[in-house]
């Protein structure tokens, strides 16, 4: 057993000052990275093929885009659930193994399918895989990283999520460059079978992985200890913490899944935006939204670092962001692209630094062996309410194609709304009495 020491000065980002402690946890960081990337492509695809394949070649309606794209809501939220159970239970290395060798199976069947309802199969597999990837990642942060880096570190992953929605529109249209649609679905599939590779290569716990050194061992490890304890799942639904979790995520997660899946469809009704000319509005878009993740880390960090309660500033970073949501409703006013294209980025990038903080609340507030459970748990709730959204925007949109506006003053208000509900089932972030 390593030796571990408790540190009352730990740094809260890498500095040059951590060269002391070693930096390896940051290359399992990466790991994540790459895993929440390929994932968002994988997911990513048919919102970027909707307006010019799925719509203008097979006939779909919005109404059966969004029904498909429910179903894979519906899937996701479910799986959440156990997804979390079986990573807290047989352990993040395995987990993750076999759900990315999962979803990218799963992505690959996208290329046979022709009726809607052979999508709508693929759509569903692939949600059963993808849903292990949050609850894996939180976990792995929790285990790998102090408090005082958590958010970070959450950050720098949940930015993979923007960096596959950039990718993707650009892999679309090299792919369809070189054959047909189909193809688009096995190449991207394909890239999970390579981090698969590096994941099996690199990826152990810290106090079993022989390449960490003692002094990263116990830096990460420099708070104190938690007690070991057995989390049954059912007791977690009893406490305020776990509501306070589930309700942010059940009201904004339904937003962000709004501008995944249907932001290239608004830029092309709306501004004439193609396949070929989507790759630089959404690369602004995805490009923001990735500063905002890893701005959402920081804030708190910076504050945590100036003496703050860990309270004060986490809810003050989650305010920040909601405010920074409310700008959204002008995108559908505007005549001009690049200002909606602004806005939308705003929204996003406030999103994603809501997202990494509301996150990190279920390390703040819950012991390593819950996280998992926790993070499937909101994860669940975020999933059901996409599973509402993608069904009703697609009816609406089917009968107002034009008029995005309500779509865009509810994406703006809710965070609001999901901010007071935490703090009142959470006023102090205490921990869980487990």
């Amino acid at each position: 057993m390593r030796a571990t020491t408790v540190s009352s000065n730990a740094s809260i980002v890498p500095t040059k000052e951590d060269t002391k402690h070693g930096n390896y946890r940051w290359i399992i960081c990466a790991l994540l990275f790459f895993a929440t990337t390929i994932n968002y492509v994988d997911r990513n695809l048919m919102s970027v093929l909707k307006q010019e394949v799925l719509i203008g070649k097979l006939g779909w309606t919005e109404a059966n885009y969004g029904d498909v794209m429910s179903w894979f809501y519906l899937a996701y939220a479910f799986m959440m659930i156990a997804a979390g159970r079986i990573i807290d239970r047989i352990g993040i290395r395995l987990g993750f193994a076999l759900a990315i060798v999962w979803w990218s199976l799963a992505a690959m069947g996208h290329a046979i399918s022709g009726a809607i309802v052979a999508f709508l199969v693929w759509r569903i597999l692939l949600g059963i895989g993808e849903a292990a990837n949050f609850p894996a990642s939180i976990k792995t942060v929790s285990e790998w990283f102090p408090r005082s880096e958590r958010t970070l570190a959450t950050g720098i992953f949940n930015s993979g999520t923007n960096i596959g929605a950039i990718a993707t529109p650009v892999a679309v249209s090299a792919i369809l460059a070189l054959g047909s649609w189909r193809w688009t679905f096995i190449v991207v599939g394909s890239f999970g079978f390579i981090w698969l590779l590096f994941w099996w290569a690199i990826y152990q716990k810290p106090e079993n992985h022989p390449r960490l050194g003692r002094a990263e061992l116990a830096y990460i490890q420099s708070e104190p200890s938690e007690q070991v304890v057995k989390v049954p799942w059912l007791p977690l639904l009893r406490f305020r913490q776990t509501w306070a979790i589930t309700v942010a995520k059940t009201l904004t997660d339904p937003i962000w899944w709004f501008y995944l899946g249907w932001i290239p469809g608004f830029l092309n009704r709306k501004f004439g935006v193609t396949i070929a000319g989507v790759t630089l509005p959404l690369g602004i878009i995805y490009t923001m939204a990735t500063v905002g993740s890893i701005s959402g880390g920081l804030i708190p960090a910076f504050l945590l670092k100036r003496k703050w309660s860990l309270n004060r500033a986490r809810k003050t970073s989650l305010l920040i962001c909601a405010l920074l949501v409310l700008p959204v409703v002008f995108a559908a006013l505007t005549h001009s692209a690049w200002t909606a294209v602004f806005l939308v980025g705003l929204a996003c990038a406030a999103h994603q630094g809501w997202s990494a903080n509301v996150f990190t609340t279920a390390s703040d507030m819950f012991p390593k062996q819950a996280v998992g459970s926790i993070t499937g748990i909101a994860g669940f709730g975020g999933a059901l309410g996409g599973w509402a959204m993608g069904r009703y925007v697609g009816r609406y949109l089917d009968a107002h194609p034009y008029n995005y506006l309500p779509l865009f003053v509810t994406g703006a208000a809710i965070y609001l709304l999901a901010f007071i509900i935490l703090h009142l089932f959470a006023p102090k972030l205490e921990k869980a009495p487990i």
